[in-house]
């Protein structure tokens, strides 16, 4: 068996999670390569199974990321959920599914009203529809910085994004639900990135403060039914290799979903205790079964 960990140059070396993968492997035997996805030398149809992993340009190289997975067989996740997943445009299925999900304005312009304007510290966040690693996303609390901002985005022909902050992320960070081989792994809490009035900052380490957390049962209830609803959108065939699905606490105290990531997220694998093994796990089952 033989596994291509597909990367981009600049994430190779920084990724945390491919070098536990490698060291996982090797212990069990099999062969596993990173590989650079948009290298013309790679034959991908040498292998039993590509994992999209830290391909993190995809943002600015989209149409070329997509048209190379179409290329690959054997592709986790398939690219058809890479295109759904790539353009946070989604948020509108999930919504439409029933899904609990952040309120999210599109294409905010000038002389729009905003969600809680005028409330005492009513905050916004604004960012484009494809985006990763919260580029060109900011933080906002006067409108007049929301609907600037938004209409930046719009003259750049980019999708807009403006979601009313949530409060709780200051104190609680965000909850990252990891899914392995279509069942629950681990969770992890997210510090807060985004400071009040910094504005767009490119330069932030999106990661933050990673830690492990225990989920709530609300928590828990949430990111299953997020999981199963995305059969409901693609067929009950689909099979997902991964899913990491991130949530935030709502003022009402319930779990939203802030968003889902199915095409290269971390899966904070040091912070797991184990998840490498999981994935090899599911990785070996999906390749003999």
């Amino acid at each position: 068996m033989t596994i291509a960990l597909a990367t981009a140059l600049p994430f190779r070396d920084i990724d945390p999670d491919l070098p536990l993968l490698h060291a996982a492997a090797e212990r069990r035997g099999l062969a596993v390569e990173t590989v650079l996805w948009d290298d013309p030398a790679v034959d991908w149809v040498g292998y039993d199974v590509v994992v999209v992993r830290s391909c993190w340009d995809y943002t600015v190289r989209r149409e070329e990321f997509l048209a190379w997975a179409a290329t690959v067989p054997r592709l986790a996740n398939p690219v058809e959920v890479l295109r759904w997943n790539t353009d946070k445009t989604y948020l509108r299925e999930l919504a439409s599914a029933g899904v609990p999900v952040v309120e999210t304005q599109w294409d905010v312009r000038s002389g729009d009203p905003l969600a809680g304007e005028g409330e005492p510290d009513a905050e916004w966040v604004v960012k484009p529809s494809i985006s990763a690693g919260s580029r060109d996303t900011a933080r906002w609390s006067d409108p007049a910085d929301v609907h600037r901002h938004s209409e930046e985005l719009l003259a750049r022909g980019r999708t807009s994004m403006t979601q009313r902050y949530v409060p709780s992320v200051d104190t609680d960070g965000e909850t990252a639900m990891l899914f392995l081989g279509g069942h629950f792994s681990h969770a992890i809490r997210k510090a807060p990135l985004l400071e009040r009035g910094e504005g767009v900052n490119d330069h932030r380490d999106s990661r933050g403060d990673i830690t492990p957390r225990a989920p709530t049962a609300a928590q828990l209830e949430v990111a299953a039914s997020t999981h199963d609803a995305l059969r409901g959108l693609f067929g009950p065939d689909l099979d997902l290799l991964y899913a990491r699905i991130d949530l935030v606490t709502a003022p009402d105290g319930g779990p939203v979903v802030l968003e889902v990531e199915l095409t290269e997220p971390s899966l904070f694998l040091p912070q797991s205790g184990g998840g490498e093994d999981v994935l090899l796990d599911a990785i070996e089952q999906r390749v003999r079964g």
